[in-house]
């Protein structure tokens, strides 16, 4: 199994997210900081635990991409830090080649950025699954389904369930 952190927009929806993908066995929802000095504050994110032999990180990374504002440097974007969190070196020196390549597939400049992960602090266990335990929220029709529908209109084949 392989890790790797993604960060983009509330930590409900990036858990809903990559839950519904194959090959994704656990997917942790929290903050996440960084050592970069840019990242040391901690930032709603997710934790996603994979199989690369069932999904890539270059697949991974592209649906995190297109399933927040991954152009949008807005004024929440401490909170809501547009990064992914990398475990190893070449898992750093992988993914922002990655990030170069997918540039390719955006009009505006990507903000996310690759960060080596320092720390993550799971959310209290009331929170965790929050789609899952709670679809008929306000927020989530609001915020989650939308991009659950983004997830299977783009990404559909690599859906496990939703």
């Amino acid at each position: 199994m392989q890790r790797i952190g993604f960060g983009g927009s509330c930590h409900w929806c990036t858990e809903a997210i990559f839950q519904q993908l194959r090959g994704v066995s656990l997917v942790e929802q929290g903050w996440i900081s960084s050592t970069h000095p840019n990242a040391t504050t901690p930032s709603e994110a997710v934790i996603v635990h994979f199989d690369d032999t069932l999904i890539t990180l270059d697949i991974l990374t592209e649906i995190h991409l297109f399933t927040h504002n991954a152009t949008s440097n807005h004024n929440l974007r401490e909170k809501y830090r547009s990064a992914v969190y990398t475990f190893t070196d070449a898992q750093y020196q992988e993914t922002n080649g990655i990030l170069q390549e997918k540039q390719k597939l955006f009009e505006k400049p990507l903000v996310t950025k690759v960060y080596p992960f320092e720390a993550f602090k799971l959310n209290d266990e009331q929170y965790l699954d929050y789609y899952k335990s709670n679809p008929q929220k306000p927020f989530c029709q609001m915020r989650v389904e939308p991009k659950l529908k983004v997830l299977l209109e783009r990404f559909g084949e690599f859906i496990d369930a939703i």
